[in-house]
């Protein structure tokens, strides 16, 4: 029978199933002997060793084995065998090559002894190197090919929301000139209405003059004076005037100033921040059991890492909150979902669907009925206030500046819940439903979709009921799930990065926003969590000893106050937690 042995591992080997090389024995084998170089089972190396010829051999553990020399003949005596070190000259000799007067006085080391040496520490590196830097390497490639994929996406929406831009740019300026071509076309009219008029009186005037000079040739040519003088006498007159007209005053038209930067200003700019490139991060040699510590110290890691590539913030927590005004908004009855305007003005609405925009001191400024559930809605980059219809699976746009409501965007069979404008790239962030199923949708500015985000890389829900949403300043999706009763945060490409479950059980996230720090802010009745933006718990930031009793949606303006609204309640209260 052919016994399998335990050659030298490389990349890739597979280790096989060790036998006794005892002859007839099919034994697991534990044992070698390093006299004889035999692989024994314990039976076997018992017998062994019981042997009067054997029993000063070295019989050892499998793993502490002498590995047997490969045979090599002396290049200087081709009868002996290379067998031993010189320890001064660090030369492989036979045992003949000892005794010249090269090595005289000269100390010898078994050779198999460094040569096993030597091998443990060839398979210690090659374990080295299997378990650690080629996974870690394997893992980097991973994360490479990861922001390769990240890379073509954010261009890709660069891209989308440049032609959009420009879509939008152009749209405006063709309206821009359609309306003064109108303009001009009206001008035009009048001016030509006026002279036809003029026209038309000039036109009589010379009618009459032929008319005149008409009669004078009959009275010429008459032949009897008593008709003629009676009539020159009688009908004579002075010449009616020739009536006045007006030369037209036409309009000048005053061509636009503006150079290519002009426009560039007006499309935007790309911006490539001028930092060092993050070192991406090579885990610890040490072998870390697996345990929430080493989530724990994997997390720390990402803090510190992405606290040493931030911008420095002037912003930071204060060591109190402090409540900074009140706000009742007429015109609902509680609160549900709030958004800001950046003039600081306050939409609002409730399960009624009713929208209204407030100004800060609270004075009602517009009242919206909308359909469909609770309202939720979104102010636009452009100032426009997008809303959800889950009655009849759209989503509507109101255009500020003259009041025209539209159909923005149809989701088809899916219920839109909750909804987001990104203060990024204008995208649109929708979380919806199904029969079932959930997910959010990324739209851009324009109402075309761009991205599904519904499983992680196991095919696992992501979502449940996200009924609030909003997106970090690192491009982060962050999703109130309240029948999963957890935070769900993905990337930009959609990639789980982390949930968060409350600090109790029976956590029941409502309304979430983040603010300019990164951190997320998420409401849960009586309470008003604090992470960062790795998902890091840091604080309850309200609670009930701030008069927190039903809050159910949180938003922060441009100046980092936090507004909560609650539901038993038309009141918004204002906190300042950021100094």
């Amino acid at each position: 029978m052919a016994h399998s042995k335990l050659s030298t591992p490389s990349l890739g080997t597979p280790q096989h199933f060790l036998e006794c090389d005892i002859k007839n024995c099919e034994r697991n084998c534990q044992f070698y002997c390093n006299p004889c170089h035999q692989q024994m089972c314990e039976q076997c190396r018992d017998e062994h060793l019981k042997n009067p010829e054997y029993k000063n051999h070295e019989v050892v553990l499998y793993q502490q084995r002498k590995r047997q020399l490969p045979v090599e003949k002396c290049k200087i005596h081709p009868t002996k065998d290379i067998d031993m070190l010189c320890e001064e000259c660090q030369l492989p000799l036979c045992s003949k090559c000892a005794t010249q007067e090269d090595h005289r006085r000269h100390t010898f080391i078994d050779l198999e002894t460094v040569y096993t040496d030597k091998m443990a520490l060839c398979l210690e590196e090659i374990s080295k190197v299997n378990e650690y830097f080629l996974p870690t390497s394997q893992d980097l490639q991973k994360e490479i090919k990861g922001d390769s994929t990240e890379i073509k996406m954010i261009m890709d929406s660069i891209r989308r929301t440049m032609k959009a831009d420009g879509e939008s740019l152009k749209n405006m300026a063709d309206k821009v000139v359609s309306e003064n071509i109108q303009q001009v076309d009206n001008i035009e009219q009048s001016l030509l209405e006026k002279l036809q008029s003029q026209d038309t009186r000039v036109n009589d005037y010379i009618s009459y003059l032929h008319d005149l000079v008409k009669k004078f040739h009959g009275y010429i040519s008459s032949s009897k004076l008593t008709d003629i003088i009676p009539k020159l006498s009688e009908k004579f007159q002075e010449i009616r005037l020739i009536p006045e007209t007006t030369k037209p005053v036409t309009p000048v038209f005053t061509a636009g100033q503006y150079s290519k930067d002009d426009v560039a200003k007006l499309m935007g700019k790309i911006i490539v921040k001028d930092t060092n490139a993050e070192i991406r991060e090579i885990k610890s040699m040490e072998i870390v059991p697996p345990s929430t510590s080493m989530e724990f110290t994997s997390q720390q890691k990402k803090r510190d890492r992405h606290r040493k590539s931030d911008v420095k913030q002037t912003m930071s927590l204060s060591s109190s909150v402090t409540e900074a005004r009140k706000v009742n908004v007429p015109g609902v009855n509680q609160i549900w979902h709030m958004s800001l305007e950046k003039s600081g003005r306050l939409w609002v609405s409730d399960d009624e669907c009713n929208l209204v925009q407030t100004a800060v001191q609270g004075n009602q400024l517009q009242k919206i009925q909308s359909s469909g559930e609770y309202g939720y809605h979104t102010v636009t980059q452009d100032g426009d206030l997008i809303f959800t219809d889950i009655y009849n699976n759209v989503i509507n746009k109101i255009t500020l500046d003259n009041n025209i409501t539209a159909e923005f965007i149809n989701t088809g069979d899916w219920e839109p819940l909750s909804i987001h404008s990104s203060h990024i790239n204008g995208d649109i962030l929708v979380g919806m439903g199904e029969n079932g199923e959930t997910k959010v949708t990324r739209y851009n500015k324009t109402g075309k979709e761009l991205q599904n985000i519904q499983r992680d890389n196991k095919g696992q829900k992501l979502y449940s009921r996200p009924i609030y949403i909003t997106e970090n300043i690192n491009g982060d999706v962050c999703v109130s799930d309240f029948d999963k009763e957890a935070v769900v945060v993905v990337n930009k490409s959609g990639q789980r990065r982390f949930s968060y479950r409350g600090q109790e059980s029976g956590f029941r996230p409502r309304g979430i926003c983040t603010d300019v720090l990164g951190h997320i802010l998420v409401c849960d009745n009586t309470t008003v969590h604090l992470l960062d933006q790795d998902g890091q718990f840091l604080s309850l930031l309200l609670t009930k000893q701030h008069g927190i009793d039903d809050a159910i949606s949180v938003c922060v303006d441009d100046e980092n106050n936090l507004y909560v609204g609650q539901h038993n309640n038309n009141t918004v209260t204002v906190y300042k937690y950021l100094q």
